[in-house]
């Protein structure tokens, strides 16, 4: 199988300036961006996307569930294509490059193939996922999950904001569905670049993450229901108290994360508080339990531990609980041969690099049950992402696309 020579290299200003432009749509609030899923930003950088794919000569497809698929055709169209991509929606107080990175370095290893005059026998395409981040509307990765198998259309279609808007009406609204079955593609390969959202390389000073598997996870809503009351004036020992039962539940996933040292991680990022007044006890306290783990056995003893002490705890409080799973996916091991071809890539091409666990949950992780795939990661700056002070270097931003064009040309073969 040819593959490319170690003097091929990506255009870093142009791979740059597409970042910084693209980021210039639902800015956020302290240099970051607001470009959460299903939007009018969403619609809007769907737009810009689109005009430099078709720019870049590729075919666009759209499926029910918005997801866009940029197509380059291959000397042999019949043959699975590679595929490459992330996402481009955002967190509420979201970086510029978390998703955004993997998208436009796929569309750059086009723009890079275009430039060289190469042509591949597999179809490239570069992908833009729909609703990875779960910001809006839970579970994250819903468009990826849907396409291996893991949720319906319809339980996607029905999931809702904290507005109480669904996501099908909000796809509709946006102009963004299309016609195209889910999960009917074929894949011969899944790549994703992705920032690292942690410390690791940074700290070990490499440029390179070689991705070898990835973190489990469960989301864990719970629903507890006390009673509203004046907080002045409803005497201590006759309080229903749903907040101080929430309080003791977070105490209690700290426990549980700190006992399951080490490879594990447990917190609470989202909460709901009703009526949501100073002076009023709350009726329903909401929110979500984040577990995480790269070992199965130890991820699932944690959720029993957390689902078993959380009734004790409201028990003794006289409040409510429920608790409802509303995102998981088991840990991933990725297929060992892209992993070898993107290490040998970055040896190749003289990057330091290592093996590295992804915390975090990608769309490669769902596509890893229905293809072989595999991701790289570049440092982040003091592992910050998920907020807007996330940056990276162009120069990190570089290396990993370079790394990320050897490895998806190599494996749609360079016809001679």
């Amino acid at each position: 199988m040819a593959s490319p020579g170690e003097n091929l290299r990506i255009n870093p200003d142009r791979l740059w300036n597409s970042i910084h432009e693209l980021a210039e749509i639902g800015p956020g609030v302290a240099g970051g961006n607001n470009r959460q899923t299903l939007t009018d930003d969403d619609a809007k950088g769907r737009t810009l996307f689109e005009s430099w794919c078709k720019s870049a000569g590729l075919s666009m497809g759209l499926d029910q569930m918005g997801t866009m698929f940029a197509r380059r055709e291959g000397t042999d169209p019949s043959l699975d294509p590679v595929y490459v991509g992330s996402h481009l929606d955002t967190q509420p107080t979201g970086g510029r490059y978390d998703g955004v990175l993997g998208v436009l370095s796929g569309l750059e290893v086009i723009r890079t193939l275009n430039d060289l005059g190469i042509r591949t026998r597999r179809p490239i395409v570069v992908v833009n996922w729909t609703n990875e981040e779960g910001a809006r509307f839970a579970p994250a990765m819903l468009a990826s999950g849907v396409f291996a198998g893991v949720h319906t259309l319809d339980y996607a279609y029905g999931r809702k904001d904290p507005e109480g808007k669904t996501f099908g009406d909000e796809l509709k609204r946006i102009g963004w569905v299309g016609d195209e079955q889910v999960g009917a593609r074929k894949m011969h390969a899944y790549f994703e670049y992705h920032i690292e959202q942690g410390p690791i390389l940074e700290a070990q000073n490499k440029q390179i993450g070689v991705v070898t598997h990835g973190q489990g996870l469960w989301w864990l809503e719970f629903t507890l229901t006390g009673k509203e009351a004046h907080t002045g004036s409803t005497p201590m020992n006759m309080r229903i108290n749903a907040g101080l039962a929430m309080a003791r539940i977070l105490e209690m996933v700290q426990t549980v994360a700190m006992d399951s040292q080490p490879g594990a991680v447990g917190g609470v990022g989202q909460m709901f508080f009703s009526p949501n007044s100073r002076n009023v006890l709350p009726g329903t306290v909401r929110f979500t339990v984040d577990i995480r783990s790269p070992e199965q056995k130890k991820l699932d003893a944690m959720r029993a531990r957390i689902e078993a002490e959380a009734p004790k705890i409201c028990e003794a409080l006289g409040v409510k609980c429920s608790v409802e799973p509303v995102g998981h996916f088991d840990p991933v091991t990725f297929d060992p041969q892209l992993v070898d071809r993107v290490r040998t890539a970055a040896e190749k091409l003289g990057y330091s690099h290592m093996n590295i666990i992804s915390g975090a949950g990608h769309d490669a992780c769902w596509m890893a049950r229905v293809a072989p795939a595999t991701m790289i990661m570049c440092p982040c700056v003091d592992g910050l992402s998920h907020n807007e002070a996330e940056d990276i270097t162009k120069d990190w931003a570089a290396a990993g696309a370079d790394v990320l064009f050897h490895a998806v040309v190599e494996t749609a073969e360079i016809v001679e």
